[in-house]
């Protein structure tokens, strides 16, 4: 089995991040932390494969703790798990070692993707042989970078997505289609269509809002 420790400091994204990776045939949680300080410590005691990083920490940036392990000897690879969507930030994500690089929000399918990623380019790499040539190595480092083109159905964008995220997270009342549409801009249809996909892949939940008459409307609150 796979470890792997999370660091996220929002307690609900750390728990949904946790049923997802359980839920990766292959790998397990050996830990569950929110903080960097609360990483570097976990990692000192309790040897793990890979980290699932946040980089917006309420004590440090991610990228402080990638160097911290690194200069610390500590044999783990790092997969980001953050909305920095800075170029900066990636360039130096990729300096300092980070095998992979997820952008929230995403879904339980584009995890799994990068976890069943890393673990083939894992198997590649077990062992202390060599490679037979360059195109072995191609090989290897294509298993990590290849892209997901299953991570938004057709149809759907990013930065749409990202919108209705932003304004769902701040409904702590709930957060109805017409609602959504007002906040971004965007049709009603299109706003439902977007938070029907967060609820479907556990980033939000559909609850009835019964008001003085008619049907119940359907609000959709964060997680």
């Amino acid at each position: 089995m796979i470890e792997v420790l999370i660091v996220e400091d929002d307690p609900v994204a750390a728990e949904a991040h946790r049923a997802y990776v359980e839920r990766v045939a292959g790998f397990t949680v050996a830990g569950v932390v929110h903080s960097g300080a609360e990483a570097l410590r976990f990692c000192e005691r309790t040897p793990v494969d890979v980290v699932l990083l946040d980089f917006y920490l309420p004590d440090t940036h991610g990228l402080t703790v990638c160097r911290a392990l690194r200069a610390g000897g500590r044999d783990v690879d790092v997969i980001a798990v953050t909305s920095a969507r800075d170029l900066a930030v990636i360039r130096s994500a990729v300096s300092v070692g980070v095998v992979q690089y997820l952008l929230k929000p995403f879904t339980f399918a584009s995890l799994r993707d990068k976890l069943d990623r890393y673990a083939r380019f894992r198997e590649q790499t077990v062992g202390t042989g060599e490679v037979s040539g360059q195109a072995d190595v191609d090989g290897m480092l294509a298993t990590l970078r290849t892209p997901d083109h299953r991570a938004l159905p057709k149809g759907m964008s990013g930065e749409t997505l990202q919108a209705v995220t932003d304004v769902l997270s701040r409904a702590s009342d709930g957060l109805s289609a017409a609602a959504a549409a007002d906040l971004t801009g965007v049709s009603r249809v299109t706003a439902r269509r977007y938070l029907e996909y967060l609820a479907k892949n556990g980033l939000a939940h559909r609850k009835p809002h019964y008001g003085q008459v008619g049907r119940p409307e359907v609000r959709f609150y964060p997680g």
